[in-house]
């Protein structure tokens, strides 16, 4: 499913019109990318959490020429299912 399935998805079942899912579709993925910028964690209670998580630096390898290189530190966005929802994808 793409973005523009959902829309067409979360409007059929909210009784929504398709213009009106997509600028709230937007508004909370806008909403949960600024609180994660901000370094907040974002808990949508029987889907999961949003988070901001820190990897450190580290030392890799160029796989083509086998050089050492330093890999720097970065925050990555991540996610945690919760327990309903991954009850629900089992069954």
């Amino acid at each position: 499913m793409n973005k523009t399935e959902l829309i067409a998805a979360v409007a059929e079942k909210a009784g929504l019109s398709k213009k009106d899912a997509e600028r709230a579709l937007n508004a909370t993925i806008d909403a949960i990318t600024a609180s994660l910028v901000a370094g907040d964690k974002v808990q949508v209670s029987g889907f999961g959490i949003f988070e901001a998580k820190k990897r450190e630096a580290r030392t890799g390898r160029n796989p083509r020429t086998k050089e050492t290189i330093q890999i720097p530190a970065t925050r990555l966005p991540a996610f945690k299912a919760s327990k309903t929802l991954k009850d629900a994808v089992a069954k």
